[in-house]
C-alpha cells in the first residue's frame, strides 16, 4: 500500500524534472498532460496533471493498494464508519483500468482507495468523455466518476 498525491501543475516537464530529482526517481508513466511516479521510498504514487488554470494545486488524494480485496475492505470500513462512498469497478481513468472507492472529506477534498487492474491507452474509457474533460482541466467533480478528473 502507498499514499497517492495527485497534483495539478502548470508545466509538466518542469514538474517531472523537479520531482524526479527530489525523489531520485524516474517517471513510471508519461502521457499527454499526465505523468506519474511510483516512488519506493517513501512509498508514494505521485500523479501530475498538467493544467494552467486549475483552481487548486491538489487534485485529490488516494491510497493505492495491490489487491482487489483491499478495495472491498476499505469500502466496508468507510461505509461502517458512516461515510458516503462511491464505488467504481473497472473504471478507465488516468490511462489505467481501476477498481476504486471514493470518499469526500468535510472540506470537499476527494480521497480514493484504488487498485490498478491494467494499463490503458486512453485517459478515460471512451473518447467522448476524454474530449469533454481533458486531463489538463484538473478539478475533480462531485461524482468522482469517469467524467471527472479526480481519478488515478
Amino acid at each position: 500500500m502507498r499514499l497517492q498525491l495527485a497534483l495539478n501543475v502548470k508545466d509538466l516537464d518542469a514538474a517531472i524534472d523537479f520531482y524526479g530529482k527530489m525523489f531520485g526517481a524516474e517517471v513510471h508513466k508519461r502521457k499527454p498532460g499526465y505523468a506519474n511516479f511510483a516512488i519506493d521510498e517513501p512509498p508514494l504514487k505521485l500523479v501530475l496533471f498538467e493544467s494552467s488554470d486549475a483552481p487548486d494545486r491538489i487534485n485529490h488524494l488516494g491510497v493505492e493498494v495491490f489487491a482487489d480485496e483491499q478495495v472491498g475492505q476499505a469500502t466496508d470500513r468507510l461505509k461502517a464508519a458512516g461515510l458516503e462512498t462511491s464505488v467504481e469497478d473497472e473504471a478507465t481513468c488516468c490511462y489505467a483500468k481501476q477498481n476504486k472507492v471514493w470518499a469526500t472529506e468535510p472540506d470537499g477534498l476527494r480521497w480514493e482507495w484504488y487498485k490498478v487492474v491494467e494499463d490503458s491507452e486512453t485517459f478515460f474509457a471512451d473518447s467522448a468523455a476524454k474530449a469533454d474533460s481533458e486531463p489538463a482541466r484538473g478539478a475533480a467533480s462531485e461524482s468522482g466518476g469517469a467524467g471527472s478528473l479526480g481519478c488515478c
